[in-house]
């Protein structure tokens, strides 16, 4: 009898929860990918070929990478949106170093470290210039842009190398290694953000700046800090697209940053800082790509693929405001 009475009472506790909106907001991402996953391979029995699926993988990588890094600053109510111009500025500048014969290691160290420095003054004019994020970002963008074509003349720089057509094609069973390295970014970001006191901190600074210098927390610091970790990792994004692409190509893929900041509203990380996930931004970077996928092996027009993009955002985004 107590038995079926907490049997009725766990039934009677998830059916208030399914009725409540502020459950699905906590699951958008999740479901949202579930249903994707279940309408197309209805609709196509190749969506979930084992082909595809290691496509679809390799093609979320460079975008779970850089909405990792744009986790970090959104989390501190900023928003970085020069990162797809520091992954151009950091595949420019590793393409040309790797030209000048400085090795492979040796140019994969001075691309990161050409992002991380966008980044870095990304935060510093943020956090000591008290200027608005938006608009210093906005400045970078078009910045880093510029540098990548003056260093690169405007010309794409073809890179052959065994190293990187191993890591743009290897893979362990259906996981490419480009998406191995993102899951790897994605569980050390997830330990820095929720196990250590830096990720305390940076949740503190989104949450109340004033209350987190009132704690002793040095906000500005903590700017910086997010912001050369976006640039660091769109660093990181510009080697595995150079390895994707087979060549440093000097010009901006905006897609990446508007991606960027989609798969980290669906993930239902709050735009006003103080709540941040990493697992929420993964599978919205996963739902991204799947819905793109979807739509070309349905034979679906290019020009609605973004229309289709900027619908699921804006229904998310419309769904985050019941988030608890």
């Amino acid at each position: 009898m107590a038995n079926a009475t907490l049997a009725a009472r766990d039934g009677e506790h998830w059916a208030a929860k399914l009725k409540d909106v502020g459950f699905w907001a906590e699951w958008a991402a999740l479901v949202g990918l579930v249903v994707l996953v279940i309408v197309f391979q209805a609709l196509n029995p190749t969506f979930l070929s084992p082909g595809n699926i290691t496509s679809m993988l390799l093609a979320a990588a460079i975008l779970i990478v850089l909405a990792v890094g744009q986790t970090f600053v959104i989390a501190t109510a900023g928003i970085d949106l020069s990162i797809a111009s520091a992954m151009t500025l950091g595949a420019v500048v590793f393409g040309q170093a790797y030209t000048a014969q400085w090795g492979l290691a040796l140019s994969c160290v001075a691309g990161v470290l050409a992002a991380a420095v966008a980044g870095l003054v990304n935060g510093m004019i943020t956090a000591w210039g008290k200027i608005a994020d938006f608009i210093v970002t906005l400045g970078m963008l078009s910045a880093a842009s510029g540098l990548a074509l003056i260093l690169s003349d405007g010309k794409p720089v073809t890179i052959i190398d065994p190293a990187l057509l191993a890591l743009s094609t290897g893979r362990v069973g259906i996981f490419g290694y480009s998406f191995l390295i993102a899951v790897a970014v994605a569980i050390v970001a997830h330990v820095v953000l929720f196990h250590t006191r830096f990720g305390t901190h940076v949740l503190a600074t989104g949450g109340s700046p004033e209350s987190a210098n009132a704690m002793g927390i040095s906000t500005r610091r903590i700017k910086i800090a997010v912001y050369t970790i976006s640039g660091a990792l769109a660093g990181l994004g510009a080697l595995l697209l150079v390895a994707r692409v087979g060549a440093a190509e000097p010009a901006s893929n905006t897609s990446f940053l508007l991606n960027s900041v989609a798969a980290v509203v669906l993930g239902g990380v709050s735009l006003f800082g103080g709540r941040g996930t990493i697992i929420g931004p993964v599978i919205g970077a996963l739902l991204l790509v799947a819905l793109v996928n979807g739509l070309t092996l349905l034979g679906v027009s290019q020009f609605y693929q973004p229309l289709a993009v900027g619908v699921v955002v804006v229904l998310a985004a419309l769904l985050t405001r019941f988030q608890r």
